[in-house]
Order: C-alpha cells, then sequence, then structure tokens
C-alpha cells in the first residue's frame, strides 16, 4: 500500500465547492473588483472553490449585496454576492 497517494487524494476531494446563482454566467476579474479586467465568463451551472475572501468592489446580486470577493483561482476573483455559500460573512480565511 502506498501511504502518500491516498493524502493527495484526500486533500483535492476536500476543496469545497460553492453554486453560482441559477441561470448566471458569472464574469471572473483579475482582481477583487469590477474595476478590474474580466479574464474569463463562467458557464450557467458552475461550481467555484474558495480558496480565500478579500472585501473590494461593492456589488447587488442574486444573493443581496456585498463587497466579499471570492478567489476561485489565482488572479481569479468573483463577487460573493453571486455565489451561494449560506453566509452573507466570510466563510474562508482573508486573502493574503
Amino acid at each position: 500500500m502506498v501511504m502518500g497517494s491516498a493524502s493527495v487524494a484526500d486533500a483535492a476531494a476536500a476543496v469545497t465547492t460553492y453554486p453560482v446563482a441559477p441561470d448566471v454566467r458569472l464574469n471572473v476579474h483579475s482582481g477583487p473588483g469590477t474595476n478590474y479586467g474580466i479574464t474569463r465568463t463562467l458557464p450557467v451551472g458552475t461550481r467555484v472553490p474558495i480558496f480565500c475572501q478579500t472585501p473590494g468592489t461593492t456589488v447587488s446580486g442574486y444573493y443581496g449585496t456585498s463587497n466579499i470577493w471570492d478567489n476561485i483561482d489565482n488572479g481569479e476573483f468573483v463577487s460573493d454576492a453571486y455565489v451561494h455559500t449560506g453566509s452573507d460573512g466570510y466563510v474562508t480565511d482573508r486573502c493574503a
């Protein structure tokens, strides 16, 4: 039995993803705000990981108004107002 490979698989499986608001094609920005460039657009029905969260531009979206931005990949952020986290506040660590 190889001990190391199971821990890598377990770590990958442990990443929590959250659903983007229904029927929304969500813009991904290069920073935590609408003033940052759009790097891509997520298709309807996407789930996203949240690696950290940070304050930024206030956005009114499907899940209310929020200034929280979710880091979903290296240099990629989406407004938390469009992600169903089950909370109006931070659900993970703040970005460094």
